[in-house]
């Protein structure tokens, strides 16, 4: 089985998405991201397990990935890398008071999947368990509604990281910076394209929208088709 070669250690909401196709692009796919997640819910569980402080088997778990980043793993860095002890890391950042805007925009409302939709698919009905006690409090110890301090745990991680990763395998990175700093840093040439830009927060306060208005839809639909079968 393959080890991880690359952990993302950057929070959610740090140009994660457009990282991932950058990754996948230069060759380390799949990239192991959130999205894993809601597509294979029967990862649900082993991130619960890690959560809870279980023993996790991390290459059995995630040998299959030459790559990883965004929530929940980012969390668990530390762990994953004494895992695959030869892996890189990359830090990715941005601007901390954009960065919490962002995250309490999408995210932190729920964007992921509906509540109502996890009622509706039994896979998924643990699914914000798991992100409550991945991200919410693993991260920032159910205060994220705070702003000072999740800003200031978001400047704390990135210092952790610095502290416990050796700077010769570490890359701090802005998606901003393009594809150099990347490719400098994981010895592959510069692709001709150019970098990915993922638009997350326009997809995800779609989710959002959609988790909110479907519901009243499908129940008008419904009443509709009631009237007609009755009339």
């Amino acid at each position: 089985m393959a080890n991880m070669q690359i952990i993302g250690a950057g929070f959610g909401r740090t140009g994660t998405l457009s990282l991932k196709a950058a990754l996948e692009q230069l060759g380390y796919a799949p990239c192991y991201h959130m999205l894993e997640v809601l597509q294979h819910p029967s990862h649900i569980a082993t991130w619960q397990a890690a959560a809870d402080g279980q023993p996790v088997d991390w290459p059995a778990f995630l040998g299959g990935y030459p790559a990883g980043l965004d929530y929940p793993l980012a969390g668990f860095y530390k762990e994953l890398l004494v895992a695959f002890p030869k892996a890189k890391v990359i830090l990715s950042v941005r601007d901390p008071q954009g960065w919490y805007e962002s995250t309490r925009e999408t995210i932190y409302k729920g964007a992921a999947l509906p509540h109502w939709l996890t009622r509706l698919l039994p896979p998924y009905r643990g699914f914000y368990r798991m992100v409550t006690a991945t991200v919410w409090e693993r991260l920032f110890h159910g205060r994220f509604g705070e702003r000072n301090y999740a800003i200031a745990r978001f400047d704390e991680h990135i210092e952790d990281v610095k502290r416990h990763v050796p700077a010769d395998r570490l890359l701090i990175f802005d998606v901003r910076q393009g594809w150099e700093p990347l490719c400098a840093f994981l010895g592959t040439p510069i692709p001709e394209t150019a970098f990915p830009r993922i638009n997350e927060r326009w997809m995800l306060q779609s989710a959002i929208w959609l988790g909110r208005v479907l519901p009243w839809a499908l129940a008008a639909g419904l009443l509709v088709l009631i009237g007609q079968l009755l009339s």
